[in-house]
């Protein structure tokens, strides 16, 4: 199983670098991303994961496909995938929206921690497919805090330098 570090690994607050686009493709970048899907589906509250948090200083995210399903959205039955996992390769956030919203968040590189944290309620990313395609996506609500969560890893910041109300907790609890 893909190990997924915890607070205090330096790959956490470094600045993670970019992919050269040549690459996306490669084996080495291939077998990075299929062991973040790994690390991501072993954690069954996980709805994203960087490639600091296995270690891996590259600028990479993964959001779940449940994040895109009507019943993760609307609390039910959160171990069942319908869509496919989606990478994001080199993001940059063009657009956040000056309304924000103070939510929990946790991570999977702090845990049992658990905060809220102010973010922006949408957000669009630009960045660059598996298949080595530039794409754009807007985001709101969930999927907005998950792009700036995700891009803040890929800068060395964790939500623990930004949240409130930092305690320990369960994600049953926290998302209740």
């Amino acid at each position: 199983m893909i190990k997924i570090v915890q607070d205090g690994h330096k790959a956490l607050r470094a600045i993670a670098k970019e992919v050269p686009v040549a690459e996306i493709q490669s084996s080495k970048i291939k077998k990075i991303i299929a062991n973040m899907k790994e690390a991501l589906a072993s954690q069954g509250d996980g709805v994203a994961i960087a490639a600091p948090q296995i270690a891996e200083t590259l600028r990479v995210f993964v959001v779940s496909g449940k994040v895109f399903d009507d019943d993760f959205i609307r609390g039910k039955d959160l171990n069942v995938k319908v869509h496919e996992d989606l990478t994001f390769i080199n993001p940059i956030i063009t657009k956040i929206s000056k309304d924000k919203k103070l939510l929990p968040e946790g991570c999977l590189s702090v845990r049992p921690l658990y905060g809220k944290v102010r973010r922006s309620t949408r957000a669009t990313v630009d960045a660059y497919g598996e298949d080595g395609k530039k794409f754009t996506m807007d985001g709101t609500g969930l999927l907005a805090h998950i792009f700036q969560h995700e891009t803040d890893h890929l800068d060395g910041v964790l939500f623990i330098d930004k949240a409130k109300d930092v305690h320990e907790s369960t994600p049953e609890e926290e998302f209740k």
